[in-house]
């Protein structure tokens, strides 16, 4: 008895505790009812307050979205926290078209909505475009992104977790410069479909940035009836752009991440390694690009995934993976297949499973991959005399063991 008295005692201080050190915004006078640039002032007022103290603000769920203008700073030491998971067909009121809970409604189309600062976190918030078409192609609306680092300072230690994007062109934004980088981002069960088709990008994060369980896909508001039209996916795709960006990273982090509609799935640049695992590509034209600057410390181990590559102009475009520049490429128990999809305009097919290029020595090693449905004669397109290339254990699309070392 007495240790389940202690066990309540406990978490009675541990439930008053938190209670003490979040504020509701709405103390601030953030509120529904209020216009977009009232809410941004009294936002921000309420983040310089936070950041005195390393305090935590709470949005309060709402039947109504919060309407709010860009251009807010999420300044050193705060946490914004709303009440949700990621919400990935979307939160909807019980009598009309839009989400509840903890939401932020943008219409701003002329300034990123937040910046962020070092030690900051955002969690459990759902940010909605209104305005934004999902039928109609040349109505896109190229809202600027919607959390990106501030361009003036470094960014140590950020935490966006369980955050929905609802009609955004880019979500978040962590392009860097070598003056002003970005260290420890930590990005976590988020969900979206990018109308740019750019969902995370981070360009110049040293000491490890992490990229887990990601979830981009077009259908990310069914439950309010807005789901994105083949129209919508096709120009997406035409952007030729890449939902996962790595470039000028140290022993970058994917894991768990998914796309679907986006023309490239995940783009590993030539100032980057790491290891990328448990993925998904879905309706791609190129799955994955990795390039490499140099011998040393340009490698990726790339694990347990699935590319379905069947989107482009023409055949000859459309690849599961492309491998240039320098360093090793460590491939493990990657599948790529293809087909028809109706959600877009489709070939159905890729040209292959790998292609290799460029002018410089570079390795691959592929171990247990699963080839199919490419047209090409040979899986491997190697247009690169100084690669080398060994497969082993590997299945061909005439379902025969391919083992081949090419050099």
């Amino acid at each position: 008895m007495k240790t389940l008295k202690l066990f309540f005692f406990c978490v009675l201080c541990a439930i008053t505790a938190q209670a003490n050190n979040y504020k509701s915004i709405r103390d601030f006078n953030v509120l529904p009812t209020n216009t977009p640039e009232v809410n941004k002032q009294n936002l921000q007022k309420a983040i310089d307050w936070a950041a005195q103290s390393g305090a935590a603000l709470f949005v309060d769920p709402s039947e109504t979205p919060y309407p709010v203008n860009g251009g807010i700073i999420l300044k050193k030491n705060v946490s914004l926290i709303g009440v949700h998971g990621p919400t990935g067909r979307g939160t909807k009121h019980p009598s009309k078209n839009h989400p509840v809970g903890s939401v932020f409604s943008i219409t701003d189309k002329d300034n990123p909505f937040i910046s962020v600062q070092s030690a900051t976190q955002i969690r459990g918030i759902q940010f909605w475009y209104p305005e934004q078409t999902h039928t109609k192609a040349d109505e896109i609306i190229k809202y600027k992104p919607t959390i990106q680092m501030c361009s003036d300072q470094r960014a140590h230690g950020v935490t966006l977790s369980c955050l929905t994007f609802y009609g955004e062109y880019t979500a978040m934004d962590f392009t860097a410069t070598r003056k002003n980088t970005s260290e420890l981002v930590l990005i976590e069960h988020c969900y979206g479909y990018p109308l740019s088709g750019q969902f995370i990008r981070i360009d110049y994060c040293y000491d490890i940035p992490r990229i887990l369980h990601c979830h981009v896909n077009p259908a990310n508001m069914r439950e309010f009836g807005r789901s994105f039209k083949r129209e919508i996916i096709d120009a997406v795709i035409a952007n030729q752009t890449y939902a996962f960006y790595i470039d000028h990273t140290d022993n970058a982090q994917l894991m768990d991440v998914f796309t679907f509609g986006t023309y490239g799935g995940i783009y590993l640049g030539a100032e980057s390694y790491g290891q990328l695992t448990n993925f998904n590509l879905d309706c791609v034209t190129i799955g994955i690009y990795k390039n490499g600057s140099g011998t040393k410390n340009r490698n990726w181990q790339i694990a347990q995934g699935s590319i379905i590559a069947n989107a482009g102009k023409s055949i000859g475009e459309i690849h599961p993976i492309v491998i240039e520049g320098q360093g090793h490429t460590a491939i493990s128990n990657v599948e790529a297949f293809s087909g028809m999809n109706g959600a877009l305009t489709a070939i159905g097919q890729s040209y292959d499973y790998l292609l290799v290029k460029g002018d410089k020595r570079l390795t691959i090693s592929m171990f247990g991959c699963r080839m199919r449905n490419y047209v090409s004669k040979n899986p491997i397109t190697v247009q690169n005399k100084q690669a080398k290339i060994q497969a082993v254990a590997c299945i061909d699309k005439n379902e025969e063991l391919y083992n081949k070392i090419i050099k």
